[in-house]
């Protein structure tokens, strides 16, 4: 019986060969799981698709980085089904649920979150791209997957060049919803700051930029990373966003991009498996095993 199991996929599990970037994933799945271990627990870490493991051996589950699943979406929520009742998922099934599809904004915005200003489209819906400008009056817009992840399907369109994307968006709508949302265009400016919150506190931030000529800030796409320091106003928005979500997560990292009207707005609220940086400060680690053990003693 494990204590803890650290979820990866399996190009992660003992790779014959590696790159920077999977250097920086091992290191983290590592800070994390030595300091699970000098709490005393019995930690492992597994492929979240692994056919040999017996989940009803892991009381808890935590996700990390099972960063495959953005691609093989219905074998994702098929194991989250089965598996759900067999072992204690850190973050919550529930919160897992309810955070995977990019809706869970309009929840955040009727609440008072300021979000880009946004069109959600269910799927099958008839829309097109000429239609969503006519009706916005927007110059420039992002349109991305209600579920994704790493920039999966997300495109910076205009109304000058939008008719390129309409074949694709009908085929994307047809098959699942979509987000239609104004183009913010600090995104390429500022970047986007990332305020990791750890049982609700803020320990540390980091800033993605864009490479030149691009505005998707994610390192798969050349994206860089650097440490930012909050200021009190970022980290009490974050903690906005965190008291209005309608779950208690004991790791969350809240994206930041300031608007048209360089106001803080709420870009994502990662609740699954976003990368925390634990790298660039180890006390978030610490603070985040401390939770577990808790969870684990009591």
């Amino acid at each position: 019986m494990y204590d803890v199991v650290i979820l990866t996929e399996n190009k992660y599990i003992d790779p014959k060969s590696t790159d920077w970037y999977i250097e920086q994933v091992l290191l983290e799945d590592k800070l994390l799981l030595d300091a699970l271990l000098n709490k005393n627990l019995n930690v492992c870490k597994k492929s979240w698709d692994d056919p040999n493991f017996d989940w009803t051996n892991a009381k808890y589950s935590i996700f990390r980085t099972t960063w495959d699943y953005f691609d093989r979406f219905n074998e994702f929520f098929n194991w989250l089904e089965k598996t759900k009742d067999k072992t204690n998922f850190i973050n919550s099934y529930k919160t897992i649920k309810w955070n995977i599809d990019k809706y869970y904004l309009k929840e955040l915005f009727d609440k008072g979150i300021n979000v880009a200003s946004t069109i959600f489209i269910e799927q099958g819906k008839k829309t097109s791209l000429q239609q969503l400008f006519e009706q916005t009056k927007w110059k420039n817009a992002v349109l991305k997957p209600a579920i994704s992840g790493a920039a999966r399907h997300t495109y910076k369109i205009n109304i000058k060049n939008h008719m390129k994307y309409e074949e694709i968006f009908k085929k994307l709508i047809s098959k699942e919803a979509m987000l239609f949302q104004e183009y913010l265009k600090n995104i390429t400016k500022q970047g986007e700051i990332s305020l990791i919150m750890i049982g609700g506190e803020y320990t540390h931030a980091v800033k993605k930029l864009a490479k030149k000529g691009d505005f998707r800030i994610q390192d798969d796409h050349g994206g860089t990373v650097e440490k930012h320091i909050a200021t009190e106003s970022e980290i009490s928005f974050a903690k906005q966003c965190l008291e209005k979500c309608p779950f208690n997560p004991i790791y969350a990292r809240v994206d930041i991009v300031y608007d048209n009207n360089n106001l803080a707005s709420l870009s994502e609220l990662e609740l699954i498996e976003p990368e925390l940086w634990f790298r660039n400060c180890k006390k978030s680690v610490e603070k985040l095993s401390t939770y577990i053990s808790k969870k684990l003693i009591f």
